[in-house]
């Protein structure tokens, strides 16, 4: 009797050697693994969603840091966060400057909108220009690329939580060729706007809040406020003087024209040249521009926003911004900006000056 107890306790004792060997496999199994695969909700494609039918990976990622000109900068909680899911085409560019698409795909994530939602502003040129609109944010990632995203571009646009970190992804794949893309495996910016996807940068690690640091006096006072031409600038120097837009193909743009402050300004049409087609000779499409290039616009009396290079440059929506010549009406003149790609008209600047591009 005493040998048989003895032997199953033997057993038991190597039987729990081998369940701590197993577990340890099992662990280095799921580290070596890139993703870790989700249930499919739609595999046979039965219901109207195009976007659910393939399997969902989870993204790996370090963690992400807010910074810069907050009052509670730290670690994001994505616990805290809802769920936002956005659709992209990723196009990345080659070498000679053509599109290379890479894959279409479904990504699940926490948007900037609610990320920085609760993170109370403290800027440093507030006394010189308080409102919201010169700001800026630089997401750097783990191994140093850096990429600017507009306030604006968070918490203006008519479609809001387009720009998200993602932290799950799932395919979109074609139902004829069935074609597979290759899936990422670390955590992602995702902009669901960019027609160009190089912004999408992996892994992000930190989240800094900018705003636009030149000097430019403000005077309310102006009136009429007017002028007759815009002085382009490139590192500091002028690239170009716009004082007549005729020669260039006009579109008109529906609009709703509706401020933060004062609600409702009209519903009459804007009429301009879509500033994309102005800037291309200047300012080409290429990797750093599309990541870290930007736009300054300055009105007579010193109000300015900040538009990300790839916002007006490198659209997927058609949401072009507009520069109109308003000549006729002396509170706007000469040049106004549009952006159609916003609910409020608050960066829709009137007697353009000034237009810096920054890197």
């Amino acid at each position: 009797m005493k040998l048989n107890l003895l032997n199953f306790a033997i057993f038991i004792l190597l039987m729990a050697g081998f369940t701590n060997r197993l577990s340890a496999q099992e662990m280095i199994t799921k580290k070596n693994k890139p993703v870790s695969e989700v249930p499919v909700p739609d595999s046979s494609d039965r219901n109207n969603n195009f976007y659910d039918n393939a399997p969902t990976y989870a993204l790996k990622g370090s963690g992400i840091e807010i910074l810069g000109e907050v009052e509670n900068p730290g670690q994001v909680v994505f616990s805290e966060l809802k769920k936002h899911s956005v659709i992209v085409k990723e196009t990345m560019l080659t070498a000679d400057g053509t599109d290379k698409f890479t894959g279409a795909y479904r990504y699940d994530g926490y948007s900037l909108f609610d990320i920085l939602n609760e993170r109370f502003l403290k800027k440093k040129n507030a006394a010189e220009f308080n409102p919201i609109i010169d700001l800026y944010v630089v997401i750097e990632n783990d191994k140093g690329d850096k990429v600017i995203v507009s306030w604006g571009e968070i918490y203006y646009p008519t479609r809001l939580h387009q720009i998200i970190i993602a932290t799950d992804v799932a395919r979109i794949v074609p139902s004829k060729t069935k074609d597979l893309w290759p899936l990422p495996t670390e955590q992602k910016l995702v902009i669901g706007s960019d027609l160009v996807t190089e912004r999408n940068i992996s892994n992000p690690t930190k989240i800094t809040v900018v705003s636009y640091g030149r000097s430019i006096k403000v005077d309310r006072n102006i009136d009429p406020i007017y002028s007759p031409e815009i002085q382009v600038y490139a590192k500091n120097k002028v690239a170009d003087r716009i004082s007549d837009i005729s020669t260039f193909q006009k579109q008109t743009f529906q609009t709703i024209f509706y401020g933060r402050g004062r609600g409702i300004h009209s519903t009459t049409p804007f009429n301009g040249v879509c500033v994309k087609d102005y800037f291309a000779i200047h300012f080409p499409v290429n990797k750093s521009n599309l990541k870290t290039g930007m736009f300054v616009f300055v009105g007579k009396d010193g109000y300015r926003t900040v538009y990300s290079y790839s916002e007006v440059m490198n659209r997927n929506d058609q949401a072009e911004l507009l520069i109109v010549n308003c000549e006729k009406d002396k509170e706007s003149g000469k040049f106004r900006i549009f952006p159609a790609s916003d609910f409020f008209s608050d960066r829709a600047v009137k007697a353009v000056s000034d237009i810096y591009f920054e890197e």
